[in-house]
């Protein structure tokens, strides 16, 4: 059996996550080693090694390291094209073309809003951190004009960049899974037909589902 690439990080991120989606929809076998961020773990001169800016994931693969989550979901994809989900990067230069566009979508128009709206309502909660409310009302308003680009894209296509599954729809389960279960930020997803209809189907992927067992197996015990 092939040596397994190596994710650094808790799958409770949401970059880490992408990549653990990615890993399972491609086949390929990895290890997940947890670096817990609340001990600075991230901010060791050995991590700093693979990871310069002391962030997660960090990914290696033998004797290559990557960070950045997107950009490492396009090397595992390219890697290994030939197995797994076939069609997660495309399969010709029009499919990868039209999967970049909407990753470049999320990227810059999705994740800005609803990164904010992940911290403000699903983490800072947690972590004790007053919420600012000023910031939550704005990034709604931000998120909801780029959701309505979306569901009018859904009513043309199944999926983002066309009917099959890719990374370009991979790339925005992480952030709305913790904006969909537990904030009122739900309603703005879910109140839009064909972006309900595309939640619901993409988080319903077996490779979604592991990762979410793995969040969930990763939660401190309640005593």
């Amino acid at each position: 059996m092939a040596t397994p690439v190596k994710v650094y990080g808790p799958p409770l991120s949401t970059a880490v996550s992408r990549v653990l989606c990615c890993l399972l929809e491609k086949h390929v076998h990895f290890e997940l080693i947890n670096i817990d961020m609340a001990k600075g773990e991230h901010k060791s001169p050995d991590y700093l090694k693979i990871q310069p800016f002391g962030q997660v994931p960090a990914f290696q693969d033998e004797s290559i390291t990557l960070f950045e989550s997107r950009a490492i979901c396009r090397y595992i994809s390219e890697k290994y094209a030939s197995q797994g989900n076939i069609k997660l990067y495309g399969t010709n230069p029009l499919e990868k073309a039209s999967i970049e566009q909407w990753i470049e979508a999320e990227s810059q128009s999705f994740n800005p809003p609803s990164g904010v709206l992940v911290f403000q309502l699903a983490f800072a909660p947690r972590m004790n951190i007053k919420q600012d409310e000023g910031l939550i009302k704005q990034n709604k308003e931000k998120l909801s004009k780029v959701l309505d680009v979306y569901d009018k894209r859904l009513g043309e296509s199944r999926y983002l960049a066309g009917d099959d599954f890719s990374l370009a729809d991979l790339s925005h389960l992480p952030n709305t899974h913790y904006l969909v279960n537990g904030t009122d930020v739900k309603e703005l997803l879910m109140s839009r037909e064909n972006v309900g209809r595309w939640w619901e189907e993409i988080s319903s992927r077996e490779s979604w589902k592991k990762v979410v067992e793995m969040q969930n197996s990763s939660l401190p015990k309640k005593p």
